[in-house]
This record gives structure tokens, sequence and C-alpha cells, in this order.
């Protein structure tokens, strides 16, 4: 035990050397280390690059500078402002984080581990990184930055997702885990995984834990840590119903509470052997005209790809009433209606806006020919 706490010193100390030269400090969660800005940044960077995550934390903090503000917010203004990040059960965690940190700790996010991990969206690693980062406590942390680094240094085997595996892993973190500056080794390990230790192509000439990686020693980076075993990824197939008004707003629908995109904003679906119209006659009891059939688009989620086929339809004029107490509402996508979309719809509504803008400048160039 003692040897396996002079060699986790030893490893710790290396990093923080490395950190002090080569980290990075000026990270915007990292100006002011609160424990709300720093839990709003670890959630964020769950599964998600650093330079992807900086407009949309500051963004966040603008909107919700503090955990009263994010408790207070509506669903969907919150899902707003994570439009476009992907995994969106993590935004409504967060909301309902926020939530309990108001009634359950008198709205102040708690210090104490287990109240922190028990909080939804938060697990052992978060909650560790957590802590460690805003308060200076001694947990580890186990992210996939973290993972790799210590994947290879030891040349672990076996997929980390395995539970021995992934023991394994814990006790490696808690033994190289220091009990002083663990906030700044914390940020190192990370730092270290992201910068030089990546995935691919890692820079081991620039690492300060070259001399003890086994995996260096013996040649084989590449092969630490063991990737998921590989499996072919289903295909999933769906119509959106593009349901345009002569005000040019577009049908939209609020999805279920779980599942992919839960919560948010979407083009009502339609099965391969529905009739458009007649769907919207039936489900809807609006009379539709079909306009145009429009390419194939895929999405894919990690563990599935779905391509949509969107259909572009037109309402009649008698259509055009707010249904939102049905979970149907008109939207205008001009205006500055802030609802949570999914990045595919938020792509196709802005193809839809496109498509609206020339087709107002045609009837406008048709009238002056006319008029002229």
């Amino acid at each position: 035990m003692a040897r396996n706490r002079k060699s986790g010193c030893r490893f710790s100390q290396r990093v923080l050397e490395w950190y002090a030269q080569h980290g990075r400090r000026d990270l915007p969660w990292q100006v002011q280390p609160t424990l709300y800005r720093v839990w709003v940044s670890e959630i964020m960077l769950q599964q998600t690059q650093v330079a992807t995550v900086i407009p949309y934390f500051e963004r966040f903090m603008q909107s919700f500078p503090d955990v009263d503000a994010l408790a207070h917010a509506g669903q969907d203004h919150v899902l707003h402002h994570w439009s476009g990040l992907g995994y969106y059960a993590r935004a409504r965690h967060l909301h309902a984080a926020a939530k309990q940190v108001l009634e359950r700790h008198d709205g102040r996010f708690p210090e104490v581990f287990d109240a922190v991990a028990a909080l939804p969206g938060i697990g052992r690693s978060t909650a560790g990184a957590i802590l460690a980062l805003a308060c200076g406590q001694s947990h580890p942390i186990l992210d996939g930055n973290v993972k790799r680094v210590l994947a290879r240094y030891h040349a672990v085997t076996g997929w980390p997702g395995q539970a021995g595996v992934q023991r394994q892993l814990w006790t490696l973190a808690e033994q190289h885990t220091p009990a002083q500056e663990t906030a700044a080794y914390t940020q190192a390990i990370m730092d270290l995984g992201a910068t030089v230790c990546t995935r691919a192509r890692p820079r081991c000439a620039a690492c300060p834990l070259q001399a003890g990686c086994a995996a260096r020693a013996a040649g084989r980076q590449g092969d630490y840590p063991t990737p998921r075993p590989k499996k072919t990824m289903p295909v999933r197939s769906v119509c959106m119903l593009l349901l345009c008004n002569e005000a040019a707003e577009v049908l939209l629908e609020k999805r279920p509470p779980a599942g992919i995109w839960g919560g948010l904003w979407s083009f009502p679906e339609l099965r391969a052997q529905d009739v458009p119209a007649d769907w919207c006659r039936d489900k809807l009891g609006i009379t539709a005209t079909d306009i145009e059939r429009w390419p194939v688009i895929r999405h894919s989620f990690s563990h599935f790809h779905l391509d949509i086929t969107p259909l572009l339809l037109q309402a009649n004029a008698a259509s055009n009433r707010v249904m939102e107490d049905k979970g149907l509402l008109w939207y205008n996508t001009t205006g500055t209606e802030q609802r949570g979309l999914a990045a595919p719809v938020d792509a196709l509504l802005q193809r839809l806006t496109r498509h609206f803008q020339q087709r107002e400048q045609h009837d406008t160039n048709g009238t002056l020919r006319k008029t002229g």
C-alpha cells in the first residue's frame, strides 16, 4: 500500500508540474469557479468538447446566472439554450437538479459528496469533479480523458465500460489523486488527456508521464483503452411533417418528456404507410395539400442512425389557430420564440425560412411583372 501511495505521489507530482507550465487556466468556468458555474460546465462537458461548450456556457450564464434563476426558468427556455448541444437529458436533469437544490438545500448547492451525487444527472465522477474544482476537496474522477491516461499508463486491458475494468480504473484513480492541490490535479489530468494523451496520435514526447507509461514502452498506445466491441448501427426511418400555413408558420409538436429529444419541440412524425393529407385530416382536423418531398437527411445518435424524410404540406386558411394546449403550436420561423429544438429540426426550420423567403420573392417578382 505504501508503495502504491509513493507511486501515486510521483504520478500526481509530474502531472501537476506539467499543468503549471501547460495547463488551461482561462476557460470561462475557471474565471469564477463557483459551485454553480463548475456544475453547469461539468454537465455540458459530458461527451462534448471544450471548444463546443464555451459559447453555450457563456449564453447559459447570461440567462441563468445562478441556481435560483435556473430553477425558476421554464423548461422550454432551458432547452432552447441547449439546442444543438445534444444529449438533451443533461439539460432536463440540470433543470430538475436546480429545483431540488432550491427545495431541499435552501437554494445553496451542497458541498457534501453524497448530497451532490444524489442530484439528477450527477454520478460519482461528476460529483468528484465539481467538489474538487470548486471546493478543493479530494475526490477521484474518471471521465473519458482520465480513463485513457490511466489505461495507457498502466496498460489496463479490457473495455472501460465493463464493470471489472471500471473498478480497476477507479482504484488507480484513487491511488493517484493527491490529498492536496486536488483542484489543480483534477483539471490537470483532464487537460492532459484532452490535449496530450489524445485518442488519435497522442503526443507522447510532450507527456510528463512518458517515462513510466506501459503502453508507450510497448509501443502500443493505440491499443489502450480497449475499444468498445463493434456492432452494426441500426437504421431507423421516419417521415417528418412540415405543415405550413399562410402566415409562414409551421406546425410543431412537443415530444414526450422521456426518450429521444425528450421535452423538445419537433415536427409531427408519420409512418411510412401514412398518406400525409389524410393524416392531417384524421389526426389534426386540418385540410392540407401536398407540396413536395425533400431529400432524406441522416441524424446519428450514439446507438443508431435516424433517416428523416421531410414532407412539406400547405394547410388551408382555416387552420391558423394555436393548439399549444394539445402539445401543438404554429411556430413563426422568422420570429424570436425561444423553444427547445433538436439539431435536425432546427436545420429544417432554417431551410423552411429560406423556402418562405424565396416564395415571397417569387410572388413579388410576379406581381411586379404584372403591374409593369
